[in-house]
């Protein structure tokens, strides 16, 4: 498979591209993560995930395979983003626990005009979790650039998750295999 250029600073994601033994190389260019009132919760994703990848092309040759990514969680209507502060953190896994929430992530792949794009859900629900458990995770791991402020392969996911339906790797950030067969098209 050709190099592609991931735009994401994810730890995560460029774990699962290793993982599936894409090469990669990073480029990242700030983009304003704000959408336009009125879309879904899947094109929020899309919209945000094509903002980074159209930022990145801009700066790179048109040939170039672009591979952008955005992940939100949904709590029944309201998308959770990433806390603010420990507090916040706090705060949105005290609403988490106990219940069920959606995690999906936009992707958008893009090689000159021609553009992939997609999202991906996948259904998470918590187990009840304490608030001294919840207090012990964000202290130690420090989710602050999570959306939904957890990260499903630490210890709150290890200990604190009932069950999923759908992709796990989708929930760490990138459904890679769905990814893997987008690629094969360019």
């Amino acid at each position: 498979m050709n190099k592609i250029i991931l735009a994401s600073q994810s730890s995560r994601r460029k774990q699962l591209l290793e993982w599936a033994e894409i090469p990669f190389e990073v480029c990242v260019v700030e983009t304003d993560e704000r959408f336009p009132p009125g879309l879904s919760p899947e094109e929020v994703a899309i919209y945000i995930a094509r903002n980074k990848a159209l930022a990145v092309q801009q700066q790179r040759e048109p040939h170039e395979i672009i591979l952008a990514a955005d992940t939100i969680v949904m709590l029944g209507d309201n998308i959770i983003g990433k806390p603010v502060h420990r507090e916040d953190a706090v705060s949105i896994l005290l609403a988490l626990s106990g219940e069920k929430h959606r995690v999906i992530t936009g992707v958008v792949i893009r090689r000159g005009e021609e553009e992939i794009a997609f999202s991906d859900s996948t259904e998470v629900e918590f187990h009840n979790i304490s608030v001294k458990e919840i207090e012990f995770y964000v202290d130690k791991y420090k989710p602050y650039d999570k959306a939904g402020a957890y990260a499903i392969q630490e210890w709150i996911g290890v200990v604190g998750i009932k069950s999923i339906q759908g992709d796990f790797y989708n929930v760490m950030g990138l459904p890679v295999s769905r990814v893997v067969r987008e690629l094969k098209k360019f």
